[in-house]
Formats: structure tokens, C-alpha cells, sequence
């Protein structure tokens, strides 16, 4: 296969290694993700096999979603079933290779779909087809009917996983602010749905201004900022019972941007008191707090590392808005940007290995990343406005706030490859802004 796989890997660079050298894998087949992939990988995915005739339609569903995401990351390239030479009408029977080889399908994938009352059980399988072998064992998956839907992200998250070497992130949601009306009488109200757009639910009403919602480690509960009492006061909101409160700060002061550490408990975030802005953190279930930063700038926008160690955030303290970096019990800071323009809402990967920002520079905006150092700056988007990115589960794809030009501009999400390939719109309702990506589920 490593032959078979020597077209796809002359169109992979070495500017960003996210599959180190060395990384476990199951089979020959593998994409060696870098800075992206110029030809995406062929693969077959015939419908889903029904074990019962109850099971068609979802055996359908199924199948479609689970090469939807894997089409979706721009990565893989399906094979239409016009082009199939032969089929698969019995999940147990032995693989013709040779008229998968023949139309050029790298990967193969397979699954059966039993149901039994409000029971879905998925049994799936991928395949090394011009290496004629298995990629790993085949697995199963089961859930009630109406998680079909997180069934098929789970399963082409193992298959993603299989053929990459990296995390899938398609089992995941996102929470976000949908925008309704006019730009003069805008009504927000924080919404939560898939990592696709799917399955959108409503979580505050419209009757206050909701900003900036971040999800907590464990993807339970959300931080946001509201001016519900007038002015802004950060709430957490309990997205399983759709129960929120505030949490107590000095009443004269203003609160915002708020974002977990990794523990889940302690958060960071912004206090403005006579016109200037501070760094601060809290223990939610104490309220203690504490103060990481007193200087005659704003700082705002914080995000902590993955190991909670640091926190990035920007300042103006330089005469323009700027990232900087320092420890999370406060201290000196560090500046990491230093090109033109002015850089905002700096969020840490996952990974712990690049930082995503904003960047205002001669009337454009963008989207773009940096190592923790402030090296290796790459722009990945250009536009009238982009702004506030979130990145995926796995670290691989940045979600973000992108509005158009003119009175009847609306803010849309969408998506882009951390190498800058694979620019589309995110799915939702209505206009949407400041998205907030969530962990893997459970």
C-alpha cells in the first residue's frame, strides 16, 4: 500500500506534522497529515446492510453521514456507486479486492444495521484495498434511535482515526449565538448543535444580549457573558437541564470573556472598573477569586494551555492590541505578536502546540495561527471580518465568526483546515457568531 499511497504522499509538506512519527496504526494505509493533502483519499462506502428490513432507512442515514464527515474534513474523496464494479450484500463475506483496485477506491468501508425495538446496533469495518487486508478488527457500536446520528459520528470518528493516525472530531457540538433581525434591532440567544449544524437546540431566549459562549472541559456546562441585568455579568449555564446563574463578582463591575482551565472549576476572565480591564480567575463553586493582572491597559480575551500552566491573552498595553502569554498565577507577561496590524481573541489548541488569533491588518481581517512562542505566524483566512476561532476536539480544523459586507450583512460560521485548505460555510438556521467547539462526547 505504501506504493499505492506515493501520489498522496508527494502533496504532503512538512510545514505542520499532526501525525508524529512513530504513532501506532493499524494497517499499511495511512495518511501522514501535514501542512494538506492535494489529492484526497478515494474511498468506497457502500450503503449499510440491513439486517432487518425495520433497519433500511437507517442502515441508509447511517452511511451517508458517516462519508459526509469523512468527504467533510477534505481529506477523503468518495467514489460515486455509479462507478462500482460490484457491491456488498453480505457483511461476513470475503472482500473482491480486485474491482475495488479497479475503480481506484484506496479505502473500503462496510457496516450492517440491526434494530430491535428502539435499538440500533451498527457492526462496521475498513479496509486496506490495495494492501487486500483489514485495517484493524471490525467494531460495533450501539445506541437507541434517536442518537442515530451521534452512532454514524462515532463510527467514521474510528474510521478517521484509522486512516490518519490522529483524534476524530466529528462526534462533538458546538455552541454558538444565533443572530435574528436587522443589524439595528439584532436579537441573540445562545443555540447548541452538532459539530455539522444538525440538530440545533435553543438555550436562552431572546430578551438580553448574550456574548462570547466557551464550553467547559467535560462539554457540560457553558460560560457566557449576558447583559441581562443591564450591564455584563458572566453566567454558566448547565447545558443537560438548560439551568443557569450568575456567578458573583463585585456588583460595580463589568465582566466578560470569560473561559475554563482544564480542572473545570477555576475560570478566567475579564473585569472592568473605571474604564479599565484586568485578568482575573475564580473558583466557581468558592467564588474566590483572584487578580493576575494591574496595569493601565486592557487585557481581555484570556485562554488557558492545555496543562492550565499558562494563559494567552491580549493587551494593548503596547499602544495596540497584542497576544501575550504568562503563567497562570499571574506574573510577568510575555509578548508573542510582532507583525503588522493588531491581533485579538487568541485561543491555545489543544494540542498545546499552536495558538489561533484574529488579525486586523490594512482593512482586512483574518484568521490565523502561531507556535506558543509567536513563530511560524500563518494566515488562514482573509475576508471583510473573520474573528473569534474555536478549535476542534483534535486540534485539526478552526471554526469562526465570518460577516459580510454592507447593511444586510450577517454573520455566518465557518471552517478551515489549521493548513488553510478546506475553506466552507458552517449549516446553521439563522446568522450565527462566536462559536465555541466542544470535547469529544461521551
Amino acid at each position: 500500500m505504501r506504493n499505492a499511497l506515493a501520489t498522496l504522499c508527494l502533496g504532503l509538506a512538512t510545514l505542520l506534522t499532526l501525525a508524529p512519527a512513530g504513532q501506532a496504526q493499524d494497517g499499511p494505509l495511512r495518511i501522514e497529515i501535514t501542512d494538506g493533502v492535494i489529492e484526497p483519499l478515494p474511498f468506497a462506502a457502500p450503503a449499510f446492510i440491513a439486517d432487518t428490513p425495520a433497519a433500511s432507512q437507517y442502515a441508509a442515514d447511517i452511511a451517508r453521514v458517516i462519508a459526509a464527515d469523512l468527504v467533510g474534513s477534505g481529506l477523503f474523496r468518495e467514489i460515486p456507486e455509479v462507478s462500482y464494479i460490484s457491491g456488498l450484500s453480505d457483511f461476513d463475506a470475503a472482500v473482491n479486492y480486485t474491482d475495488w483496485k479497479a475503480i481506484n477506491a484506496q479505502a473500503l468501508i462496510a457496516g450492517a444495521v440491526n434494530l430491535s425495538g428502539d435499538r440500533l446496533t451498527v457492526r462496521f469495518r475498513a479496509y486496506d484495498v490495495f494492501a487486500g487486508q483489514e485495517l484493524g478488527s471490525g467494531l460495533q457500536l450501539s445506541g437507541t434511535t434517536d442518537g442515530w446520528r451521534r452512532i454514524a459520528h462515532k463510527v467514521a470518528d474510528t474510521i478517521y482515526s484509522r486512516l490518519t493516525g490522529e483524534g476524530g472530531y466529528f462526534d462533538s457540538r458546538v455552541v454558538f449565538v444565533s443572530e435574528t433581525g436587522p443589524k439595528d434591532d439584532r436579537k441573540k440567544r445562545l443555540a447548541i448543535m452538532d459539530y455539522d449544524g444538525a440538530n440545533v437546540q435553543y438555550l436562552t431566549n431572546s430578551n438580553d444580549i448574550v456574548l462570547a459562549p466557551r464550553f467547559s472541559p467535560t462539554g457540560d456546562r457553558v460560560l457566557y457573558t449576558s447583559y441581562e441585568s443591564g450591564f455584563p455579568q458572566i453566567h454558566v449555564l448547565d447545558v443537560g437541564k438548560v439551568q443557569r446563574r450568575v456567578l458573583s463578582t463585585n456588583d460595580a463591575a463589568m465582566t466578560f470573556s470569560p473561559r475554563f482551565a482544564p480542572n473545570g472549576t477555576t475560570i478566567v476572565y475579564s473585569q472592568s472598573e473605571g474604564g479599565n480591564s484586568d485578568l482575573y480567575t475564580m473558583n466557581i463553586n468558592s467564588g474566590q477569586s483572584q487578580r493576575l493582572t494591574s496595569a493601565p491597559s486592557i487585557e481581555t480575551a484570556p485562554s488557558f494551555s492545555p496543562d492550565g500552566s499558562q494563559i494567552v491573552f491580549e493587551s494593548d498595553r503596547s499602544g495596540a492590541s497584542q497576544l501575550y502569554v504568562m503563567a497562570s498565577s499571574g506574573g510577568e507577561a510575555k509578548r508573542i505578536s510582532f507583525g503588522q496590524g493588531r491581533y485579538g481573541t487568541p485561543v491555545w489548541s489543544p494540542r498545546g502546540d499552536y495558538i489561533a488569533f484574529t488579525k486586523q491588518n490594512a482593512g482586512r481581517f483574518h484568521i490565523g495561527v502561531m507556535r506558543t512562542d509567536g513563530s511560524e505566524e500563518r494566515l488562514l483566512t482573509a475576508s471583510f471580518l473573520d474573528e473569534g476561532p474555536t478549535w476542534s476536539p483534535n486540534g485539526r480544523v478552526i471554526m469562526f465568526t465570518r460577516e459580510t459586507q454592507g447593511a444586510a450583512g450577517q454573520a455566518r460560521l465557518y471552517s478551515v483546515d489549521v493548513s488553510g485548505r478546506n475553506l466552507k460555510p458552517v449549516k446553521t438556521p439563522d446568522g450565527a457568531s462566536d462559536p465555541s467547539w466542544s470535547p469529544l462526547q461521551n
